[in-house]
């Protein structure tokens, strides 16, 4: 058997030898026939590809038919999420309505655990999922729950895991504030924080009640990142009374049409 020992030299080996090139359109022209790489197994691909910087793997999927789907192949994910994070296979499935997933989304919720909340701990991965599934929610579902189900989703996901209901408040509205902030700036969105200010306040018992923190936040990003996106003074003066009930008093940067 031949060992085969990859250095940091093999990914502008890789780029060079498919030859990618990108037009005003952003288009990819597809590998040289002669080109060596274009012969190697799928499996010595994968080694190089998780070997190559994440950012880099959207330029990389788009050289040929055949890596683009080896992008969407298990077997690539599960082996880029061994080499990222070699713990992982230790961890245990928990309980709750929110579910691991594939090794692709394991990745993509370690990844978001690491660098957006900086966890360490058991914990780590199953935040990182729960971040996922909000913002799926948010941004995907046509008819996204109102948020006090989707709050107590999360509530309940936590406490079934183990976690105290003060923790289970205190992380979740981390997660809520981090999906907030993350949101895509469009019309939707827009809508979208516009239904969340105006949500009726049901009474919910701690921890299921919404994080002042939160509602906070929703009113900040509509009157600051969001104020042109209002077309009529009615409903911009709707929002604000409403934000005016719940807080008091008011940053001045919020007024103004």
């Amino acid at each position: 058997m031949v060992e085969v020992v990859f250095t940091g030299a093999c990914f502008p080996c890789l780029l060079s030898a498919t030859k990618v090139m990108a037009d005003k359109n952003r288009s990819v022209c597809l590998p040289n026939s002669d080109d060596p790489f274009g012969k190697l197994p799928d499996h010595l691909l994968v080694e190089i590809f998780i070997r190559v910087p994440i950012m880099e793997w959207g330029v990389v999927s788009c050289v040929s038919r055949q890596w683009a789907h080896l992008f969407q192949e298990e077997c690539l994910w599960h082996a880029a999420l061994i080499r990222s994070f070699p713990l992982v296979s230790q961890a245990k499935r928990w309980p709750g309505p929110i579910p691991q997933g594939s090794s692709k989304r394991r990745y993509a919720a370690l990844y978001v655990s690491k660098h957006l909340f900086s966890l360490d701990g058991e914990m780590d991965e199953l935040v990182g999922h729960t971040y996922l599934f909000l913002k799926d929610q948010l941004e995907i579902t046509k008819m996204p729950c109102s948020s006090g189900i989707l709050h107590g989703t999360i509530i309940d996901q936590f406490i079934a895991c183990g976690m105290s209901r003060e923790k289970a408040h205190d992380l979740a509205s981390k997660i809520w504030l981090a999906v907030i902030e993350n949101l895509e700036e469009s019309e939707k969105t827009f809508l979208l924080l516009k239904r969340l200010a105006l949500e009726g306040d049901a009474f919910l018992p701690f921890p299921y009640s919404r994080s002042y923190e939160v509602l906070w936040k929703v009113f900040e990003k509509l009157f600051t990142d969001f104020r042109d996106c209002f077309s009529r003074m009615e409903e911009y003066y709707d929002v604000l009374g409403c934000a005016k009930q719940k807080f008091q008093p008011i940053p001045p940067t919020w007024l103004g049409y």
